[in-house]
């Protein structure tokens, strides 16, 4: 799946199952697209955790009309848990593919 955010199109791999949503990127080491798309059914309070994921993320929290609520850089390995406010869409991106301009 591409998605346009901040002028750059990144290729996401969608995670819309709820197996899918509780791996995550957990006991992977390297991405083959850009990062993971979350989906919910509808916007909501999201704690996300890095537990088994061994390498430095940033995360994008969007609400249902997909504008960014909240951005969170450089999310180290293994950090207990991570707040998003309330979204619809979460977009877990391989570190520094965003920046803030």
């Amino acid at each position: 799946m591409q998605v346009k955010i901040k002028n750059k199109v990144l290729n996401l791999k969608k995670c819309e199952s709820v197996f899918s949503k509780l791996r995550g990127l957990m006991f992977r080491f390297k991405l083959k697209e850009d990062g993971l798309i979350f989906i919910f059914d509808k916007e909501k309070e999201v704690d996300l955790h890095m537990f088994f994921v061994f390498f430095p993320i940033d995360v994008i929290c969007l609400d249902e009309n997909k504008k960014i609520v909240k951005i969170i850089k450089n999310v180290k390995p293994f950090t207990f848990l991570i707040k998003c406010p309330k979204s619809k869409y979460i977009i877990e991106l391989k570190q520094g593919l965003i920046e803030d301009k």
